[in-house]
């Protein structure tokens, strides 16, 4: 079930990615913008969107699209949500560390997922029900108890605005605990990186749909849980996220809910 909508997805990534490889650390000026301060697009990320876009429309034409550039057009009731380029941050300033993300969803979740680093030549894949593989091999999330001694991904960006304090406080009541925390700048792969268990836990505010589309897929069907700062299930709609093992995940929120334990 879902077999061509999953290799659908990893064509798509595929497309992307060979798009992507061709301009990394030979962007000029001029084929960079700036969308709002510190938030940037530049020609790569257009013309990855444009070569995933065409794959998916040229395999389901019937299913709607988000993508991060070019908007919503067609169903929202199954559609896919696309990050062409994950970490345009790094991208633009050479760093090697971004991705692209494909997924669909329809009205009850995600269905199919794709993150792929190109550099890196790894694959994260999975299908709802059907369990996640990285590069073709079955992927679990770590067997990390908790808090104490996990190695964690975090992020956060400038458009945090008035939630950096919160986000601070909560990263203040982590730091004592966690064995190593790190911030690379892609969502996605942070996201793919804790279903693989490399990471034990990812926590981030702020995130829009096409960041953890795909990514979620993978943590969830590699055996981990997600929630909300709160601990609810209102993570899609309101980009604040708390993944990772059960254990990890239940010693996390008791540093980001509202009032948590110090």
């Amino acid at each position: 079930m879902f077999d061509a909508q999953r290799d659908a997805c990893v064509a798509a990534a595929e497309a992307g990615g060979k798009v992507l490889l061709g301009y990394f650390r030979k962007l000029e000026p001029g084929m960079i913008n700036e969308k709002t301060k510190n938030d940037f697009v530049s020609d790569a990320d257009r013309a990855s969107e444009a070569a995933i876009r065409a794959e998916l429309e040229f395999r389901f034409p019937q299913y709607g699209f988000l993508g991060e550039e070019s908007g919503s057009s067609g169903s929202a009731e199954i559609r896919w949500i696309v990050d062409p380029l994950d970490g345009t941050l790094n991208f633009v300033q050479g760093f090697p560390h971004w991705c692209v993300s494909v997924a669909l969803w329809d009205a009850e979740g995600p269905v199919a997922g794709c993150v792929l680093d190109p550099l890196r030549g790894d694959c994260f894949v999975a299908v709802r029900g059907m369990g996640a593989t990285w590069n073709g091999k079955p992927m679990r999330v770590s067997q990390q108890g908790g808090l104490d001694g996990a190695y964690l991904a975090t992020g956060f960006a400038y458009q945090l605005g008035d939630r950096w304090p919160k986000f601070n406080e909560a990263l203040g009541r982590v730091f004592p605990r966690a064995m190593g925390i790190r911030r690379a700048g892609s969502a996605a792969l942070d996201l793919a990186h804790t279903a693989c268990g490399i990471f034990d836990g990812y926590f981030e505010l702020g995130l829009q749909p096409w960041d953890m589309a795909a990514g979620v897929l993978l943590l969830q069907e590699a055996g981990g849980c997600i929630t909300d700062w709160e601990g609810g299930q209102t993570w899609f709609n309101t980009g604040s996220v708390v993944t990772g093992t059960r254990g990890v995940v239940q010693d996390l929120l008791g540093c980001t809910k509202e009032h948590g334990a110090s």
